[in-house]
């Protein structure tokens, strides 16, 4: 059985202990995770490095929605139940748009709400992730270094050769690489740049006590037009608190010059829309940062003898910001590609191309209209339009909901006439083509 280990620096004399694997992952947030637990239903023989010790807090939304409730249920539906029964989980109905002139567009994500299990939640990263992480070290498939940051990178003939802090080196037939939004594998091993046009900088804070938070936990957008392409969120939590940030791509914020930490706490202070709501709101902790990679370009996804997961390969939603599912989804069909190449002898570029073909067939069209909508809020007279349009007209407002919910979008918005009868007043078709 696998056991986690925390790694410690060898004494005097002592050589590093050295492990070897067929898959090597690099991070234990829910890409690793959904890697590692997909990858041991396949008898992989897997190790995970967690530069970490959980629990530990990630700098994020909070915010599940049904495409992460569903991606965890396909990998183990026990787990799924495990998050859906937890007390600190918020159910969460659907979504309420505020566009810059001010109007709002309450959209459900289900015709029934309030029936059954909400199709979206909000549970802190700081509970979910370790939800997740404990998974894997119960795991009898996967070794977990807890801990351990790695250090160095170095290509062999047969595969990786990783050195953990503390001196211990894991030799790996393949490396999963799921460090995260600032992964060192996918900037400095893999090449992937990072282009501020495809990069959004976002801040987070907690509060108790914000007047008027929806009793049925839809979340709240609010495209400001001092934000925009960007916006500002209030997701609410039980007992009374919400999560509460901003999100602006990084060439707006050289820009602008901003600073997004101040912008926060001035726009909640200050805006029409917010100040009153936030008159006596306690804030709880500081307002902390975080990067938000974008998947707004189409670029390589894997190489010789690795694959990028999650944030580390730039796959979060420009338009919502989700990430979260994205990361597992890809994280189980890096697992799956991984069974496949080590059993057909084969982990060099070619092969692991498979990877990014799947990838990109799952999330791809999504990512793409994802990026003409962040390109359509940049327009905030467009925007109003749309939202005036939207509060009376169903089928423009089931297209915004499909963007959060776990349904796969349908195929009505790959038409790419869509969105032009929409602004023309044309009448929108029911069905997707045939």
């Amino acid at each position: 059985m696998h056991a986690s280990a925390r790694t410690a620096a060898p004494g005097n004399g002592q050589a590093a202990p050295v492990h070897t694997t067929d898959v090597l992952i690099v991070g234990g947030g829910p890409g690793g995770c959904a890697a590692a637990l997909r990858a041991a239903t396949h008898g992989l023989r897997t190790v995970l490095v967690e530069k970490a010790v959980f629990p530990r807090d990630k700098v994020c939304g909070d915010a599940l929605s049904g495409k992460v409730m569903r991606a965890l249920d396909r990998i183990d539906p026990a787990l799924a139940a495990q998050v859906n029964a937890d007390p600190r989980r918020m159910p969460s109905w659907g979504v309420t748009f505020v566009a810059p002139g001010g109007r709002a567009l309450r959209v459900p994500f289900s015709r029934n709400t309030g029936a059954g299990e909400a199709p979206g939640a909000i549970l802190p990263r700081l509970a979910f992730d370790a939800l997740l992480f404990a998974a894997v070290q119960r795991n009898r498939n996967v070794r977990v270094f807890e801990g351990a940051p790695a250090r160095s990178y170095e290509r062999t003939a047969t595969g990786w050769r990783v050195t953990l802090e503390g001196g211990t080196v894991i030799h790996g037939r393949l490396v999963l690489a799921a460090d995260g939004a600032n992964s060192h594998f996918a900037r400095h091993v893999a090449g992937l740049p990072m282009k501020p046009r495809h990069h959004a900088a976002g801040v987070r804070a907690y509060y108790r006590g914000i007047q008027g938070l929806d009793p049925q936990g839809f979340i709240e957008l609010h495209f400001l037009r001092e934000l925009l392409p960007g916006y500002l969120w209030i997701f609410p939590l039980p007992d009374g608190r919400a999560n509460v940030g901003l999100g602006l791509r990084g060439d707006r914020v050289r820009e602008r010059r901003l600073d997004l930490k101040a912008e926060l706490l001035r726009l909640i202070a200050t805006h029409p829309t917010l100040k009153d709501r936030f008159d006596g709101a306690e804030p709880e902790g500081p307002v902390q940062g975080m990067g938000l990679p974008l998947g707004s370009e189409r670029h390589r996804l894997s190489g010789d003898g690795y694959m990028l997961i999650g944030d580390a390969g730039h796959l979060i939603d420009p338009f919502t910001g989700e990430g979260i599912s994205h990361a597992m989804i890809s994280g189980a069909h890096a697992a799956d590609v991984a069974h496949e190449a080590l059993a057909s002898g084969r982990t060099d570029a070619g092969f692991l191309r498979t990877y990014d073909a799947r990838v990109w067939r799952r999330l791809g069209q999504e990512l793409a209209i994802s990026t003409r909508l962040q390109d359509l809020a940049h327009q905030a007279w467009l925007f109003d339009f749309v939202v005036r349009r939207a509060n009376n007209n169903p089928a423009l407002a089931d297209t915004i909901s499909s963007m959060f919910t776990d349904l796969d979008l349908r195929a009505r918005l790959k038409q790419p006439g869509f969105y032009m009868d929409l602004v023309l007043g044309r009448r929108l078709s029911k069905r997707g083509p045939a």
